[in-house]
């Protein structure tokens, strides 16, 4: 037999696998009230940018994209702090309104207000319905 012919198996058992072991999508019906969770993780993401958390207590929440993307604004923050001659404090800030929107069933796309001293804030966050849990795959603190 050529190798050709044994390559289709290999392929065909390689995507079967990928199907069953791989990520699998979850319905927003099977899913908990999203709002409480993109709350927590905007909490959360506010605090790590400000250096009062560590960027590993929400890496079971997001995606390696997101948290790779986290893990640079982290780093820039910190150089901004050591160039100011600022430690890292915990932020005083107030979670405002919270707005949702599912643009397909297992998808939650959100904003969240954050309202500090200072000024008022908002996160932009998108919640994918993953192996029967909400991970986020965005979050843009604008």
């Amino acid at each position: 037999m050529s190798q050709a012919a044994h390559a289709v198996p290999r392929l065909s058992r390689a995507l079967e696998s990928e199907e069953y072991f791989g990520r699998q999508p979850t319905s927003t019906a099977d899913l908990p009230d999203p709002v409480p969770l993109l709350e927590n993780l905007t909490r959360c993401v506010v605090e790590i940018l400000a250096g009062a958390r560590e960027l590993d207590q929400i890496g079971r929440w997001v995606d390696e994209d997101v948290y790779r993307h986290l893990l640079k604004r982290v780093v820039l923050a910190a150089r901004a702090r050591a160039v100011k001659g600022q430690a890292p404090a915990r932020p005083v800030f107030a979670i405002g309104s919270t707005h949702v929107c599912s643009p397909r069933d297992g998808v939650i796309e959100a904003t969240v207000t954050v309202r500090g001293r200072v000024r008022t804030r908002a996160v932009a966050l998108r919640l994918e319905g993953l192996d029967s849990r909400w991970r986020a795959t965005a979050i843009h603190v604008l």
